[in-house]
């Protein structure tokens, strides 16, 4: 991956569902984690264009399991975070970690009709 690219919030999230759910990340289990943990709701169609988009970007890596009869024969993909993509979670976090320093923000912000009040 060349220095100049940086991953967004949902890649970011969904490389680190993977990453927790080690041997177990597939589709349905990547989704309720991420609604789980970060209150996250995506529906299908967004999460599996984006876990292509981060294997097309090599960042994500997919095999397929065994075929199961409870899935009328079809095999769930797993997918595994590459090195590379471990490389842009670090960078992104490196990144947001050098944006908040110097910032003091209140820990839970009040919001108001037109946003976040300091």
């Amino acid at each position: 991956m060349t220095q100049d690219k940086f991953i967004g919030e949902l890649e970011q999230m969904l490389l680190l569902c993977v990453l927790q759910l080690k041997d177990d990340a597939y589709g349905s289990q990547i989704r309720s984690f991420l609604a789980d943990k970060a209150q996250r709701d995506l529906s299908i169609g967004a999460l599996y264009t984006t876990l292509e988009r981060l294997e097309q970007k090599g960042l994500l890596s997919g095999r397929l399991g065994e075929a199961t009869a409870e899935r009328g024969g079809r095999a769930k993909k797993y997918y595994s975070v590459t090195g590379e993509g471990r490389q842009a979670l670090f960078r992104s976090k490196e990144a947001l970690e050098q944006l908040w320093q110097g910032l003091a923000l209140q820990l839970a912000p009040q919001f108001d009709q037109g946003g976040c009040t300091r």
